[in-house]
């Protein structure tokens, strides 16, 4: 399978309004199964995150790209990077609740984990407590999913859903 891809700079500011907007969009496009939807830091004169779209097919492309332009949306071939965070991507809706890293890998479009502060890979009976928030990014052209040790012997993603706001308590 080739994918084509295209980028759309929506002058978005932070990570969870790019998340939404890639939501909307998959809604809006129907994307297949085999998508990816992916969050890229712009930095220069206006830092943003940009997102792109990866489809399997020129013509899908060719269309999302058609009903984007006519929506108003700035479209541009390609994606702005290679290490883009993917928010959308096969096998994603299966990644609730705790999962062995085993599960993880082998119902998703993930294809390693990486545990901070650990030279291996986890074992693939280790669980992982997803939170509902699993969001790998590409390294090396491959999907890698960065997690940390928690509580009671379990992984969760380093990324969380909600982070708490630095100095929030002064």
């Amino acid at each position: 399978m080739t994918p084509y891809a295209l980028t759309v700079d929506a002058g978005v500011r932070d990570l969870r309004a790019a998340d939404h907007l890639l939501h909307t969009l998959a809604a809006e496009l129907a994307l297949p199964e085999a998508a990816f939807g992916c969050t890229h830091l712009v930095r220069g004169d206006r830092p943003r995150v940009a997102v792109s779209l990866t489809l399997p097919t020129e013509p899908l492309l060719r269309t999302a790209q058609e009903r984007l332009t006519a929506g108003g949306h700035e479209v541009a071939p390609g994606t702005p990077d290679a290490c883009g965070r993917a928010v959308i991507y096969p096998g994603v809706t299966s990644l609730t609740g705790t999962l062995t890293i085993a599960d993880v890998l082998s119902r998703s479009a993930i294809d390693r984990v990486t545990v901070l502060g650990t030279p291996g890979r986890p074992a693939p009976e280790d669980r992982l407590v997803t939170g509902g928030h699993v969001r790998p990014q590409w390294q090396d052209g491959e999907l890698v999913l960065t997690a940390m040790p928690a509580v009671g012997g379990t992984l969760v993603p380093f990324e969380v859903a909600d982070p708490t706001p630095c100095c929030v308590d002064h």
